[in-house]
């Protein structure tokens, strides 16, 4: 990580009171208690804002299901056109917006100070991002807002570090990016996990105290404001042991293969140059126009499980009420069809819920083990197998389900689904997805250090 500048440089204007210059002691006292009114403001407003954004994505999400309701076969119309008109905006008023977020923040954090990465983190991107993701959900696409939401937290905790004329470095970012995670899903150390797992290339004291005073700040107002609700509800059911030694493995191997060819699949894509898939990427709006006619088609097939997050197929599946089998699978179409499609929005959510679909078919197998138990170990081992974040995952997993009984399955699982997935596609989501975001002259980013 950077080291700070000198304040005083940064701001002349602080380094005097009165028209006398103030002492070393006095401007070092000031420039901390200065960083800790920004962190603790903006770590508040992020929490504010995060709260909104996923009250207008259930609103948004609400509307297009009233929508269907109403009319069943409007979404063959109105999903395509509104996944064309999206990319075709993002294109043209804001490219950094693309996508899931997650990307440009690692980018971003890397160079923080590099005037060709000022626009992944602004506010116009975030204000973009804000309303185009809002667009998707209100269209049915199968996006979350927990990526654009760490997108959103960065730029509003680099903008208000900016406001207190506080030098922006990598921690900073950094910091608001767990924090968005944190207020999204009300997960405060996996928010920390995903910090250091995911935005950050090395662990650094001084990232981890920024860190925990943002990630804790978001929390309290979440907390504060929403309740200290579970994201997919509780689910407190255990495993026998010879199904732990049947299904962690299974589970693990199963999540690993797909995740990985999940991941495999959007960051070959972004690579092709022959062939008819090559030919319609280079018309990108015709493109997400055919990706949006076929997400419609597969949400109608589906009876709408697939549309949006698809968080409450998953909350049902993990609250034990059975789903169709094929829910799983159709989300897995829905969600790497839109991801293709370069819309704005996230991939969090709609990989858990696939994961939910996957460990739905596991229960079916063993239906003699609680259901719920065996779909969070689908939904972990999907979840680690696109992300390759298995800390983050298991504390996502564990802190939204209540499920910290099932902590050691989890682990293992976790543990098997990241080996499997890195054979299957060796370079991780974000990173690998973060190279579109990066100046040709930048020096290439460094993958995560395994083990």
């Amino acid at each position: 990580m950077p080291e700070d500048h000198d304040e005083a440089t940064f701001s002349p204007g602080l380094a005097r009171w009165g028209g006398k210059p103030l002492s070393k002691h006095a401007r070092e006292a000031g420039i901390v208690v200065r960083r800790r009114v920004a962190t603790t403001s903006g770590a508040v407003l992020l929490g504010l804002v995060a709260l909104g954004f996923a009250w207008l994505a259930d609103r948004a999400q609400g509307l297009f299901e009233a929508i269907v309701a109403a009319a069943p076969l409007v979404p063959l119309v109105l999903t395509p056109l509104v996944y064309g008109l999206v990319v075709w905006s993002t294109r043209h008023w804001a490219p950094a917006a693309a996508g899931s977020g997650i990307p440009q923040v690692i980018v971003a954090a890397r160079k923080p100070d590099a005037t060709e990465n000022s626009g992944l983190s602004s506010l116009r991107t975030a204000g973009f991002k804000f309303l185009a993701t809002l667009a998707a959900l209100g269209a049915g696409a199968s996006v979350g807002r927990e990526g654009p939401t760490v997108q959103i937290a960065a730029a509003i905790m680099q903008s208000i570090y900016r406001l207190f004329r506080i030098p922006v470095n990598s921690a900073i970012i950094i910091a608001g990016g767990a924090a968005g995670v944190s207020a999204a899903f009300n997960t405060p150390l996996a928010g920390v996990a995903f910090a250091i797992e995911e935005l950050a290339s090395a662990y650094e004291q001084r990232l981890a105290v920024l860190v925990m005073g943002a990630v804790m700040i978001s929390g309290l107002v979440s907390l504060g404001i929403a309740g200290d609700y579970l994201y997919f509800g509780a689910m407190h059911d255990t495993l026998s042991f010879g199904a732990d030694l049947l299904l962690c493995p299974l589970a693990g191997v199963l999540g690993g293969l797909f995740g990985g060819l999940f991941s495999r699949g959007v960051l070959g894509f972004g690579t092709l140059e022959r062939g008819p898939l090559a030919m319609l990427r280079r018309r990108p709006v015709l493109w997400a126009v055919g990706c949006g006619l076929l997400v419609a088609v597969i949400g109608l097939a589906s009876g709408g499980t697939t549309w949006g997050t698809g968080y409450e197929a998953a909350r049902a599946l993990v609250e034990g009420d059975p789903q169709s089998l094929w829910f799983g699978p159709a989300k897995f179409m829905a969600t790497i069809l839109t991801t293709l499609s370069g819309i704005p929005g996230g991939i969090f959510a709609p990989s858990l819920a696939t994961g939910a679909g996957f460990g739905n078919i596991l229960a079916w197998l063993v239906p003699t083990e609680p259901a719920g138990a065996v779909v969070i170990l689908g939904m972990l081992a999907y979840f680690v197998g696109v992300v390759r974040a298995p800390l983050t995952a298991v504390l996502i997993v564990s802190e939204m389900t209540d499920s910290r009984a099932m902590i050691l399955p989890l682990v293992a699982t976790a543990l098997i689904a990241d080996g499997i997935s890195a054979l299957v596609c060796k370079e991780r989501l974000y990173h690998g997805l973060a190279k579109a975001f990066r100046s040709p002259s930048e020096p290439a980013i460094p993958a995560p250090k395994e083990g």
